[in-house]
């Protein structure tokens, strides 16, 4: 056993990161990950760092705020009812109130087009209306996103470094 993980426990008491067990702490760990995502030049520990506070924080996020895939009729059936709207109040993003119609009912699809107007309607980001497999959760996080590609930008980064030595 390498030195380094000698003694998990005293580690820990130390205050190395550890699960995620309520609100506060994911609060913490969330700001100390925008933090890290927010150096320019990252070092290999730093990255090291964001890469497993990310994976806390999903850990804990998907556990207590994961949510349920919904079909694009369902989010615009919510988004009507949330916003007191009527099929007609949403003609202009599908060209008729029979076209509105027809998708709420499942006998037609989205367009790319209506896509488009529906996520800038609603400033949604687009792939909320857009079908998913059954095997594939949605997890609408906009903390695990940003950190997903401040991850890859500060591999990136170290990558570039290294190839300077």
């Amino acid at each position: 056993m390498s030195t380094v993980l000698a003694n998990p426990a005293e580690m820990i008491a130390h205050g190395a990161p550890r699960l995620i067990h309520n609100d506060a702490e994911l609060e913490a760990y969330t700001g100390a990950l925008f933090r890290l995502t927010a150096l320019e030049s990252p070092s290999r520990a730093e990255v090291e760092a964001i890469e497993l506070l990310t994976l806390l924080v999903e850990r804990y996020e998907q556990e207590h705020y994961s949510i349920p895939a919904a079909d694009p009729a369902s989010v615009v059936r919510f988004l009507i009812e949330r916003q007191n709207l009527t099929q007609r109040d949403l003609i202009p993003q599908f060209g008729s109130e029979s076209a509105v119609s027809m998708f709420l009912t499942g006998k037609r699809n989205l367009t790319l087009g209506q896509v488009r107007k529906l996520s800038a309607r609603f400033k949604l980001p687009a792939d909320v209306f857009i079908p998913k497999r059954a095997a594939e959760p949605r997890h609408l996080n906009t903390t695990r996103k940003r950190a997903k590609r401040a991850i890859i930008e500060s591999q990136r980064t170290l990558r570039q470094a290294q190839g300077r030595l």
